[in-house]
């Protein structure tokens, strides 16, 4: 099994997760942007994020805030 490499492709804002060498035979759409990469066997070999940059920065942000709610929720 490979190591995991990530690659980003700034020009289409495309982030690519790949964890294995298999070639890839399939793919299922997980959410909007998000695809799994599947092999022959039906396992996952990657992950593509389309829009990257805004599903990392909406994701950090959400989770952020979701953190400072739970905070001052144990302060009040």
């Amino acid at each position: 099994m490979k190591e995991p490499e990530l690659t980003y492709f700034k020009e289409e804002d495309i982030l690519h997760l790949s964890i294995s060498d298999d070639h890839e035979t399939g793919s299922v759409e997980i959410s909007p942007n998000i695809t799994a990469e599947l092999n022959d066997k039906g396992e996952l070999i990657g992950v593509e994020i389309i829009g990257a940059s805004a599903f990392l920065r909406d994701s950090i942000l959400e989770s952020a805030q979701a953190k400072l709610l739970h905070l001052t929720d144990h302060v009040a």
